[in-house]
């Protein structure tokens, strides 16, 4: 029970931040952004506000709308629910590993906030990139889910590389 404690005194304050931040800044770009876009550092940053019915870079805008509320609402409420009960029950993961889970989840309720509210549509603001090289345009919580995702693949492969190798039968190798 200890370790439930501990590792919600980590995941709590992550996720509530990223839910804030991104509710925070859709709603300043929903209030002040105009309908063109509005480019920044060169264009580095464009700022152009949309609204989202699929996933990452609208994935699965063309289904039908039942289908993407059973699909981007319910199963993704059921996946961030089973995610965060994991980060914060499973005794063998890292610290790192959980702060990273926090992320991928702040980022998602927050999305999943959206799609409560606005029947089914995210709001996407940002978009970045160098001429004709660009992300689609996303929010903060897509930003927060990507950095928990790379941190993630990022402390596995830290975690592989100081690993001792193994032989096939699962025992250490002896050298």
């Amino acid at each position: 029970m200890e370790t439930v404690y501990r590792r919600l005194k980590i995941v709590v304050p992550i996720v509530l931040t990223c839910v804030a931040l991104d509710q925070i800044s859709k709603a300043i770009a929903q209030a002040v952004l105009p309908p063109q876009r509005v480019e920044l550092l060169g264009g580095l940053v464009r700022l152009q506000l949309s609204e989202n019915v699929g996933a990452f870079l609208g994935l699965g805008a063309s289904l039908p709308p039942q289908l993407r509320f059973w699909i981007f609402t319910v199963a993704s409420g059921i996946l961030l629910a089973g995610v965060i009960v994991y980060a914060v029950t499973s005794r063998h993961l890292s610290r790192d590993v959980v702060i990273a889970l926090a992320f991928v989840t702040g980022g998602g309720i927050s999305n999943l906030i959206d799609r409560a509210l606005r029947d089914g549509r995210v709001v996407d603001f940002l978009n970045f990139g160098i001429g004709g090289l660009r992300t689609g345009i996303l929010n903060l919580a897509d930003i927060f889910i990507t950095f928990g995702a790379l941190y993630v693949l990022w402390v596995g492969l830290v975690e592989m590389r100081q690993a001792p190798l193994s032989d096939e039968t699962g025992e250490p190798e002896r050298r």
